[in-house]
């Protein structure tokens, strides 16, 4: 199944941490997908990390090396409904999670991430 990327396996990859070789190596091989609710997380935590030079060069990144999806009406309605079940389920779960999962569902993507929130989910694969 092809691949919608998560924020956090974007991070592991610009970071070069332990497992950021399986990444490269989808976006070098597979077809794999973004949502573009990741630019805003990327930037997040660029700045969180006192690395706001990188930015653009990350977004760049993403860009080159995945196809981005957009947010529409039928995402968004769907996220909502999401985070109302997911919050009760997982206490940390947040919206942005959210709507990536219901990007993933819209478009009939699995989700890779390192986020173990995530863990209990179908059409997942935990990094």
């Amino acid at each position: 199944m092809v691949m919608l990327l998560d924020t956090s396996v974007w991070i592991e990859f610009f970071q070069g941490a332990e497992k950021s070789k399986r990444v490269e190596d989808i976006l070098k091989t597979e077809e794999n997908f973004t949502g573009i609710i990741t630019f805003a997380e990327v930037v997040n935590w660029c700045l969180k990390n006192n690395i706001q030079d990188k930015i653009k060069d990350y977004i760049e990144g993403i860009k080159n090396g995945s196809t981005i999806l957009g947010l529409n009406e039928p995402i968004v309605i769907l996220a909502g409904k999401i985070n109302y079940e997911r919050k009760r389920i997982e206490k940390d779960w947040g919206m942005m999670d959210s709507i990536i999962l219901a990007t993933a569902q819209i478009y009939n993507l699995k989700v890779l991430t390192k986020d173990s929130q995530f863990k209990d989910l179908p059409n997942v694969e935990i990094l």
